[in-house]
């Protein structure tokens, strides 16, 4: 996608959604039943109910992000094609906006958290920057705070392409339990909007995020806030395996399929390595609508006192 086209379904995704089935619900088997006898029963010892010492049945909520702030570069995101925070309404802010309205409404009560992964099936399909913008649109919303999470550990280009200062990331906090992974993050003065670089490259990262330690750094970060979501953008699918480790960890997987670009072939293939996600979504990526379609962002630009 760049700044002239939009998101749309397309016959390429309805002929993917007829092929695939891209729910994953998993279903536990329940315990069978037991008989416990009576005489049993009548000699249980009696149950002592405790009491919990003050505040030890307290909630835990993930701590707060403390880190130095730094400023987006407005100036590079427009050259770059991307929505602006404040910015005047454009077609695709309003497309990016009913897709956050879908995917926000999908993750509520969701078991595995509010985590997107953002990914497709070679580089070049646009997943980067349809991560960047989603994470900007949903910034936008109020009482909501959205961290953007640098998971391409072979090609990171998240920081730089908002014009931040990079350091220590995930991969760090990772592969260093002395590391918290809340100093890691990045703040910016977007106030909602904080990235997390994916720090030094190892050759252990599928490792690492099939790790116990993965889930609770996800807890950590999230535990008590559902006004928090984590945004992941992932390597691609078909070049490493990582992205197919962080689909384990998505409520909802957003499949980047570039118009005219992404073959059939390779759609299929990626779509069989996210069996691990909550569910799967396609986005179509740089295509354009026609004249009769939807024309976001021409009501806003002329408005009138007719209108």
């Amino acid at each position: 996608m760049n700044k002239h086209s939009s998101l749309s379904n397309g016959s390429l995704i309805e002929r993917a959604t007829e092929i695939y089935d891209f729910s994953a619900a998993l279903r536990g088997r329940a315990a069978p039943d037991v008989d416990v006898p009576a005489e049993a029963l009548a000699a249980a010892p009696p149950v002592v109910d405790m009491v919990s010492p003050l505040g030890a049945g307290a909630a835990v909520q993930a701590p707060e992000w403390t880190g130095p702030v730094q400023p987006i570069d407005r100036i590079a995101l427009a050259e770059a094609g991307y929505l602006l925070p404040d910015g005047a309404v454009s077609a695709m802010s309003e497309e990016f906006r009913l897709l956050k309205r879908d995917l926000l409404a999908q993750l509520a009560d969701d078991p595995r958290g509010n985590h997107i992964l953002v990914c497709s099936a070679h580089s070049g399909e646009g997943k980067s920057f349809c991560a960047i913008n989603l994470a900007l649109s949903l910034a936008a919303e109020k009482e909501r705070e959205i961290l953007l999470v640098d998971a391409d550990f072979g090609k990171p280009g998240i920081p730089e392409a908002l014009g931040l200062t990079s350091g220590p990331g995930l991969m760090d906090a990772l592969a260093d339990t002395t590391i918290s992974v809340e100093d890691c993050i990045i703040r910016t003065d977007l106030l909602s909007l904080s990235v997390l670089p994916a720090g030094r490259r190892s050759n252990n990262d599928t490792e690492y995020l099939s790790s116990s330690r993965t889930q609770a750094l996800l807890n950590r970060l999230t535990e008590g806030r559902p006004d928090r979501v984590i945004i992941f953008d992932s390597p691609p699918l078909l070049a490493a395996s990582a992205g197919a480790v962080l689909a384990s960890h998505a409520a909802i997987a957003l499949l980047v399929v570039r118009a005219d670009q992404t073959s059939e072939s390779a759609l299929r293939d990626a779509a069989s390595m996210l069996k691990g996600a909550g569910q799967v979504q396609l986005l179509l990526n740089g295509v354009s609508f026609s004249g009769t379609g939807r024309r976001f962002g021409s009501y806003y630009a002329t408005g009138g006192a007719d209108e």
